[in-house]
């Protein structure tokens, strides 16, 4: 298309041409026909009867090619209302089939960019893309973590269409130059653009993926403000709003960002992961993104090793204590994580992280219980267990042998009872230490239990017999807990 712009020049016919004589050094005039050049070596006093020079009508057929491409897109720069289908349907077809012609001319260019073309074109973006959201109404039920709301499409989508898919081939262009284009793609394009990942439309938002990722990758400059931008992006959604449509988006441009980081990583990034990506753990829709979000954290482990220990005590941070499903997917998430982990971060974390996994072994929930149990499949985490019974197996022996005895699933109880054979097999004096112990606290906890009821009794008598002051047994008492039973105040996810 751009040949209807150029005719049968090129700029590379221009450029050779601009090493010729004539005059070649200064501008030339728009609008009227050159005039005729003196002879610089004719005779005295004879006119010239030469042709225009060809540098001359290449100017001109330049300024024809760039006016008329600002033409078309100022045409594009009108906003019509899409959600009357009828309404200026004449001027919505016009406008498309403009926009399309302009992908076209985009796709078949040749010569370089100026930048009066580069700002009409980023001005006709921020005019058809850069809008307010409808306000959402959503109903007062509260949906399934791992759900996202009902996909609303835009009825303006086929032609919003094209106006991202010539953003984006704007954006790759190598006849686009970066270093002109970041006056006008600057820091508040980005922004607006970003704001843009909230659109309730799937199909927008894949679109804006791919967009933002090629940002990233040619404008340099960008990076630390898109960094900081998608940053605060996640604070809000995590400590204010609790709901963002492009969070999994996001999240997935970042893992490509985050793979191409240079070692050892900066202070910046670490600060990412602990204040940006493992409070994203907090919502309750994590489940919608939470593929996106592990890939990413997992990266920065692959990194540098040394920040499984942070990650797994933010896990722990962040753990739920009322929401099964959710739980399910911690579990998930930690066993990849472990996977990456090596003994010395293992060995940091081992306590409290076995606290809170025998917490779910005694899960009333079974699928809880048996993706607990499941761990002891994974053949580098067996291996650190194993190497750090003498620790973990006194932390977990009491919920192993209370599912022996009381769990009323049978799938638990046959899990269950193969992981306590597997200690059984790999010491059996420390297993039998375990229960001896186990049987001891038992007791324990029976005769509290016993001197409880006895109490509660002796009340019930007294204020049986109506009178004011209760009268309680001097040797009734009440014990701290066993050492095995440590106390852990939930946390409220």
């Amino acid at each position: 298309m751009w040949k209807q712009f150029i005719g049968k020049l090129s700029w590379k016919v221009m450029k050779s041409s601009s090493g010729g004589g004539g005059g070649a050094g200064s501008p030339l005039p728009k609008a009227p026909p050159p005039l005729p050049l003196p002879r610089e070596n004719g005779a005295a006093g004879k006119p010239s009867a030469s042709p225009p020079s060809p540098l001359a009508g290449a100017g001109a057929e330049v300024r024809s090619r760039e006016e008329a491409f600002i033409q078309k897109v100022n045409i594009c720069c009108a906003v019509y209302d899409f959600s009357d289908r009828g309404k200026d349907s004449p001027e919505k077809e016009r406008k498309r089939q403009m926009l399309m012609s302009l992908v076209d001319c985009i796709g078949a260019a040749e010569e370089p960019f100026t930048e009066t073309m580069i700002a009409a074109c980023v001005r006709m973006f921020a005019a058809n893309l850069f809008r307010v959201f409808p306000p959402k109404v959503r109903s007062g039920t509260t949906a399934s973590e791992t759900e996202e709301d009902e996909p609303f499409f835009d009825p303006s989508w086929y032609h919003l269409q094209v106006v991202y898919e010539f953003l984006l081939r704007f954006v790759t262009s190598p006849l686009v130059d970066a270093k002109v284009a970041r006056k006008y793609v600057d820091s508040s394009f980005v922004s607006k653009l970003l704001d843009l990942f909230d659109s309730d439309d799937p199909r927008e938002r894949d679109c804006l993926k791919t967009i933002l990722h090629r940002i990233y990758g040619k404008f340099m400059g960008n990076r630390p403000f898109i960094r900081k931008a998608v940053s605060n992006i996640f604070y809000r959604f995590v400590f204010e709003t609790d709901h963002h449509n492009g969070i999994a988006e996001l999240l997935e441009v970042f893992g490509s960002v985050i793979s191409g980081f240079a070692k050892p990583l900066k202070e910046e990034h670490k600060l990412f992961l602990w204040k940006a990506l493992i409070p994203l753990h907090k919502p309750k829709s994590v489940g919608v993104y939470l593929p996106q979000l592990t890939y990413c954290i997992t990266q920065f482990i692959e990194k540098e090793p040394k920040l499984a220990g942070t990650v797994i005590r933010g896990l722990l941070k962040y753990w739920p204590v009322t929401n099964s499903q959710k739980e399910m997917m911690f579990l998930g998430e930690l066993e990849e994580v472990l996977e990456l982990t090596d003994m010395a971060e293992f060995q940091k974390c081992m306590v409290p992280l076995f606290r809170r996994i025998a917490s779910c072994l005694n899960s009333s929930h079974f699928q809880v219980a048996e993706r607990a149990l499941f761990l002891w499949n994974n053949e580098h985490l067996f291996d650190m267990i194993s190497q750090n019974r003498q620790v973990i197996l006194p932390i977990i022996y009491p919920a192993l042998e209370r599912n022996t005895r009381w769990h009323w699933n049978q799938s638990v109880l046959n899990v269950t009872m193969n992981v306590r054979k597997m200690f059984h097999d790999l010491d059996e004096r420390l297993l039998l230490t375990c229960q001896n112990n186990f049987e001891e606290e038992e007791e324990k906890r029976a005769a509290t239990e016993e001197r409880r009821r006895l109490m509660w009794e002796q009340l019930e008598r007294s204020a049986a017999r109506g009178y004011q002051q209760p009268v309680i047994a001097a040797d009734v008492s009440f014990p701290p807990p066993p050492s095995s039973a440590r106390l852990v105040a939930p946390t409220v996810t």
